[in-house]
């Protein structure tokens, strides 16, 4: 930002003002419960991480032992498990730095991931991840795209590829570069953004899982689709909003495709037409556990059992609405406002407001409200996977006329940069220099121009009488010039009966201005 530039100074105080306003909106719209609750939900995803690493070490620990039994056949396979093991230990143990930095950011230099304090700041998680200068988000979709491909590349099961592909799909709005991560992290809670980040870690661990499992088979699929079958559950998603649908492909790690097994869940028997799909609506709040088994005829007539037990998190929806300027509108001129529903596109966001209209334009939305005095409530609704349209959050914003603006000179200071002056002494060379006067609300909150329409400069002669000028512009008159020209070093003049007019159409007559020649 250039130096000695007013405007620029005072915009950039705005928006950090607007943010704390906006922070402090948010902190008072979203529950303790709420944010308590993802806590739960990422203790309850490390359970899930520890499980399925465990997994994974059994998977490769069997292509060391098939390694060691038979180099030829195995060995080829071997190098790519820990290829993919390696790979995936260096993008957990990444998030885990992210996840870390966003609670130290939050909480300070001794924040602890499992004792989060400040579990409602809304800045962490997007200082650390989608700051400009350094953010993080951009590093970690690429280092997920790179995970991605290399799984794809090492997979032969393609039916499988296809789930791993989805959860480590990293494509977002298309209206801007790292769309991805903001649609994800900005203004997330530290809490939620936590628990995201152990989302991505679980998916990961569950990604090398697959490609183990993949992997051993392909060392010889004769010598290891009976011995080492295990029954897993497939979710689109573990985390759902209140009144969303879970969905899960419940399936066996090796399958024969000329037999359907008998899949269980709750002891009841999934209809074979479903193809494994278990469904169910999410009602209250909290995490719901999946349990059930497996059953599969083997060649000799005898049946396999697999038991199988996952979970899923049910949470209420949730949406930011924060206008940029602060928490009211005014009337007659744009408000930008940011609406963000974390893990929804913002194209698959649409927004509805009253006493007024608001408009999409780039990342923001434009709100022009029209009766002041009122409220304006701004209504987000999202487009869920299914094609629903769920309501996610309903703001009121209180109306307000634009506040008086106040006149000033436009110079230029002894560098040359631009400069509002507002009164006080000036150099006759500056003022004629100038022209004339401008008007605009610049109070480190709003930064709107006026149009002055007309002002009266008042001078004072000798014997003390005031001899009033009229301009019926924004510029000096030919008679107000030859006063100014006339008036000696230390002499007063006043402008006044200043009338300007805003964006909003309303005429204003504003304060006036002394102005000292020296």
């Amino acid at each position: 930002m250039p130096v000695g530039f007013n405007g620029n100074v005072n915009r950039q105080k705005m928006i950090n003002l607007m943010y704390l306003v906006f922070i402090a909106m948010m902190a008072l719209n979203v529950s303790s419960e709420v944010l308590d609750g993802f806590q739960k939900v990422d203790d309850s995803l490390e359970a899930t991480i520890n499980g399925t690493n465990r997994r994974n070490q059994i998977l490769l620990g069997e292509l060391k032992i098939a390694n060691a039994t038979n180099p030829s056949k195995a060995s080829q396979w071997l190098a790519k498990g820990q290829e993919i093991s390696q790979e995936a230990n260096n993008l957990v143990q990444f998030i885990e730095r992210l996840k870390v930095d966003i609670v130290r950011k939050a909480d300070g230099p001794e924040g602890n991931v499992k004792d989060i304090k400040t579990k409602d700041d809304l800045e962490a998680a997007s200082y650390v991840l989608l700051n400009p200068i350094n953010g993080q988000g951009k590093i970690l979709k690429k280092r997920i795209m790179a995970f991605r491909a290399l799984s794809a590349k090492l997979m032969r099961d393609k039916t499988k590829l296809k789930a791993v592909e989805y959860l480590l799909n990293t494509e977002g709005p298309k209206t801007a570069s790292g769309s991805w991560a903001s649609s994800l992290f900005e203004s997330m809670p530290t809490s939620a953004a936590v628990t995201i980040l152990s989302k991505m870690q679980s998916d990961v661990r569950y990604v090398e899982g697959e490609v183990l499992s993949d992997l051993l088979k392909s060392v010889d699929v004769g010598d290891y689709r009976v011995n080492k079958i295990t029954a897993q559950v497939l979710p689109q998603s573990q985390i759902i909003m209140k009144g969303d649908t879970y969905k899960a492909q419940i399936v066996l790690s090796s399958v024969d495709s000329t037999q359907t097994p008998d899949i269980y869940v709750g002891g009841k028997l999934l209809p074979h037409e479903n193809n494994g799909v278990f469904t169910t609506v999410g009602g209250a709040p909290g995490t719901y556990p999946i349990k059930g088994y497996v059953n599969l005829k083997m060649p000799d007539g005898s049946t396999m059992k697999r038991e199988f037990e996952s979970q899923y998190f049910v949470t209420e929806p949730m949406a930011s609405v924060a206008p940029t300027l602060m928490n009211v509108l005014y009337a007659g001129i744009d408000n930008p406002i940011s609406i963000a529903v974390p893990g929804v596109p913002s194209q698959n966001l649409s927004v509805t407001m009253s006493n007024g209209t608001i408009t999409k334009r780039g990342d923001l939305w434009i709100a022009k409200p029209a009766k002041v005095g009122s409220t304006a409530e701004i209504i987000v609704s999202a487009k869920m996977a299914d094609g629903r349209q769920q309501v996610m959050t309903k703001n009121q914003l209180k109306v307000r006329a634009l506040p008086d603006p106040m006149p000033y000179i436009q110079i230029a200071d002894k560098g040359g940069a631009p400069k509002r002056f507002r009164g006080g002494k000036i150099s006759k060379a500056q003022l004629l220099n100038a022209g004339g006067i401008n008007a605009a609300i610049d109070d480190n909150v709003l930064d709107v121009n006026y149009k002055v329409l007309k002002f009266v400069t008042k001078f004072i002669d000798s014997m003390g009488n005031t001899i009033p000028e009229i301009s019926n512009s924004n510029k000096f008159s030919d008679r107000q010039i030859r006063q100014i020209k006339s008036l000696q070093r230390g002499k007063t003049f006043y402008i006044t009966d200043v009338q300007a007019v805003g964006p909003d159409g309303v005429t204003r007559t504003i304060s006036p201005m002394e102005v000292i020649i020296y």
